[in-house]
């Protein structure tokens, strides 16, 4: 058993180490042929590093949390499409080099879709980066005026999937829409992003205070993409509706 454990431990099979008296124990009482006892010992291995492949990766996708697609209640926002959803959870989008653009007001579920999407993404094996799009235009801004704009624009551009949430509710100056375009530039039709946004296309030109930069950058993510459009009223609503703090009269005005 020392020996055994020795070796497990300078493999890395660090799961059959911590299992390995139950699993002999288990194969004896079963009288289990080798090539089975080894193919659980083996499988047991796989499923543990995929699970801590899954939670490293999940670390380093920078979510604001963690909500699977299951979670999100469709019931609440008929306006959505389910089966185009569940479609683009298998992530054939970003094989494809799609882009997803999720529209609608505030509270609706834009971001728990991107965040869903994104975890969707992480368990198929891909790498996925988190940002808002204040977050963004604040890091590249500064990484502009420090001459590493180069270094920060690889961090959002080697991901796998980039996910952009938030555009729209704050103003974007000029230099912030040309750094915000540059990127885009970058990924275009080699890494495919998810997007959120608060405001219609046809009001992009005042998001990024330009409609020739708006133009371009929506000419860039619109060619390969799939807009999903939410009409629906807030969750943070239903929430209140459900505690009486707003009568469903109100919700009406």
């Amino acid at each position: 058993m020392e020996r055994l454990s020795e070796h497990l431990a300078k493999l890395r099979l660090f799961k059959s180490q911590e299992r390995l008296e139950a699993l002999l124990q288990h194969a004896a009482a079963q009288e289990m042929p080798y090539a089975d006892f080894l193919e659980q010992v083996l499988a047991e291995e796989v499923a543990a590093k995929a699970s801590k492949n899954v939670s490293m990766r999940t670390v380093m996708a920078r979510l604001p949390f963690v909500k699977p697609l299951e979670t999100f209640d469709f019931g609440y926002q008929p306006s959505i499409d389910k089966k185009q959803v569940q479609s683009l959870a298998s992530c054939h989008f970003i094989e494809h080099g799609e882009n997803v653009l999720v529209l609608g007001p505030p509270g609706v579920g834009k971001t728990h879709l991107a965040v869903a999407l994104g975890l969707k993404a992480i368990a198929s094996g891909y790498r996925v980066l988190f940002t808002t799009a204040a977050n963004l235009i604040s890091i590249l801004t500064k990484a502009h005026a420090e001459g590493r704009l180069e270094e920060k624009l690889k961090v959002f551009t080697t991901p796998r999937l980039l996910i952009i949430d938030e555009i729209g509710y704050l103003p974007i100056d000029r230099l912030g829409a040309n750094l915000f375009f540059q990127l885009i530039s970058r990924r275009y039709e080699r890494g495919p992003m998810i997007l959120t946004s608060n405001q219609s296309f046809a009001a992009w030109g005042d998001v990024f205070g330009d409609r020739v930069i708006a133009t371009a950058i929506l000419d860039r993510l619109l060619h390969h993409a799939v807009t999903l459009n939410i009409r629906g009223n807030s969750y943070r609503l239903k929430e209140k509706l459900k505690a009486g703090l707003v009568r469903p009269e109100e919700t009406q005005s």
